[in-house]
Order: C-alpha cells, then structure tokens, then sequence
C-alpha cells in the first residue's frame, strides 16, 4: 500500500514538474514562432507554436529595407519586402492565383525608404561589451568585498555590511536624475585627466557602477560564511602567498558556484537593461534591447513578425550562457545538499 501511495506521489509530482516545464517554455516558443509569421497571421491567432513562412520578410522589415507603396490616388502605405509584396484581401488573408501561386504587387509601384538605425548585429556587440565587463567587475569586486567581510576581523565590519544593506534598499530609479547630472560634471574633467570618457553617450557609465553591487557582496558573504575554511587561508599566509595571491588562486575556486550563479543573473540583468540605457546611450552605442524599441514606432508599429524577431534575437544570447554556466548552478546545489 505504501509503494502505490509513493508511485501515486511520484506521478504527481512528475505532472506537476511537466506542466510547470511547459508554462515555462510555451512564452518563448510563442515567440520564435510569432517571428517567422506575418501581421495579418499574428493578429488572428498570436497563441500558437507553429512557424510561419515570412522569416526572411521580418528580417529585412527590422533590418530597415523598407518600401512605400504608391497606390493611383498618391496615397503611401509602407511595407517592407525583398522584391515583391504579398497581396491580402479585406480581411487581412494572404491572395492566391488560380494555380494556388500567391499574389504580389509588383515592385513598380514602390519606392525604396531610407534603412533605419536597427542594427541587430551592432546592438549584439554593445550589449555583449556591457554585459561581460559589467559581469565581471561585480562578480570579481563583489567577492574580494565579501571574502574582507568575512576573513577579517575589524571594528568596524559588521558597520560596512550594515551600511552595504541599507544600499541594497535603495530603488536605482531613484538615483538616475543625480546620476545623469553627474555624468554632465564629470566629463570635462575625465577627457582632461583621464585615458577613458567617463560621460554621456559612452559604455563607462553603465559598466563602473557594476564595481558596487551589494547584492552580489551579500550573496557571497553568506555563500563564503558556509564554505570557507580558514585553515586553508592561514596555510597559504604561512607560505608566503600574499593577500590577493591567496583570494585569486585558493578563494576564487572555491567559489565556482557562486559565481557561476551571480554571473547569469548580473549578464542577464545587464543585457536586458532598458531605462538606464536609453537614457545615456545615442546612435551607434545602443544596446540590443534599446534597438527593439526601434521597432514600436513609426512604420514599424504594425509590423509584429519584425518586433517579435527582434525579441527572439535578444533572448538569444541568454540561453546561451545560461547553458554553460548551468552546470555549475546543479554543482552549487548538489554542494549544499551535502554534509560533512
């Protein structure tokens, strides 16, 4: 009797996790279809994982190969296309020939638009040069931070670390007025006394600030006060390491998981920042997710295939280091499920 309450048990908890898995992975493959069907397709039926054929069509639409038609009474009407444009009828349904061949307007009648500033391909090399160096000044100063916070015993430590919480409380929306106006101050300063720009319109302001994430030093902290032995400090002390050889080579290992787990989520944080970012950054030095809000406006409001491409294109890089850093998130748990 007690098996089949425990198979009952495990069939349960087995659907759950399925259903779950599912809730979790229905939004993102709504969208990868959504990217490769057209408008007309989307606002008849947005909820469906089967793809369409129009991925070449969004890519150019988002890529600024724009063309306005011109109908016999002068009106415009924007369209984005290779070469020929579909025909729809009334009710938005794509138009096909007697021999079921579907039916374009031919190019005759359109006039080529100038492209747009939506560069996929730029907005994935700024994203990914903030991303990695905002990830890897917080995961690293972050550390040394709570690694001092715990090795050391000093007067005023548990002040700091008060001080770090009361950090942490504070929303960053509230900073961006002062922030914006001090990056005004500093500039002239920075081009007159230092090698880098420290100003508006630059990548410095959205990666310095990374040096001082207290959420991450309180992570670690805690992470630290459960799995650092301090014999293994005091031994390398007594053979000569120095203070930073010691962190570098003995603590930094130590704390894989740790990092491993802190680097996807300051990576995704800083990839998927909006606000900050649109308000710094102009032309050419746009992140990705700023870029997509290019597709909102304008011609391209209608144009949802091109607007869920651009979104499909973001999370991209996304599952990609979750997928290597993954591995070390299991590891972390499986460590902290062990006891001596």
């Amino acid at each position: 009797m007690n098996n089949i309450a425990l198979n009952i048990a495990k069939v349960f908890i087995y659907a759950v996790c399925i259903v779950l898995a599912l809730l979790s992975i229905m939004p993102f493959a709504v969208m990868f279809a959504n990217a490769t069907r057209s408008t007309p397709e989307i606002r008849r039926n947005a909820f469906t994982v089967l793809p369409g054929g129009y991925l070449l069509d969004n890519y150019r639409h988002m890529m600024g190969f724009v063309y306005t038609f011109v109908d016999e009474d002068g009106n415009r009407s924007d369209v984005a296309v290779p070469s020929d444009v579909r025909r729809y009828d009334a009710a938005g349904v794509a138009m096909y020939d007697a021999d079921g061949n579907p039916m374009f307007y031919p190019l005759r009648g359109y006039i080529r638009m100038g492209g747009r500033a939506f560069n996929p391909w730029l907005g994935f090399r700024n994203s990914l040069i903030i991303s990695l160096a905002t990830m890897i000044l917080a995961i690293y100063f972050s550390s040394l931070t709570a690694y001092a916070n715990v090795a050391y015993d000093w007067k005023f430590k548990n002040i700091l670390f008060a001080f770090i919480m009361f950090v942490l409380m504070i929303p960053v929306q509230l900073n961006i007025i002062g922030y914006f106006q001090f990056l005004h101050q500093i500039a002239n300063w920075t081009n007159e006394t230092l090698p880098i720009t420290v100003s508006v319109n630059s990548f410095w302001p959205l990666i310095l600030p990374a040096i001082a994430s207290p959420g991450i030093v309180f992570f670690m902290r805690q992470y630290l006060l459960g799995s650092l032995s301090m014999e293994i400090v005091e031994s390398a002390r007594i053979d000569g390491a120095g203070e930073f050889r010691t962190f570098n080579t003995i603590v930094l290992p130590l704390m894989k998981p740790a990092l491993a787990t802190q680097a996807i989520f300051v990576f995704v944080g800083s990839w998927n920042n909006l606000l900050l970012p649109m308000i710094i950054l102009r032309g050419d030095n746009r992140t990705m997710p700023v870029m997509v809000q290019l597709l909102q406006g304008d011609i391209y409001d209608t144009v949802l295939g091109a607007q869920y491409l651009g979104l499909a294109m973001t999370v991209l890089p996304l599952f990609i280091v979750y997928f290597i850093l993954s591995k070390y998130i299991i590891s972390g748990v499986a460590l902290g499920g062990m006891k001596e």
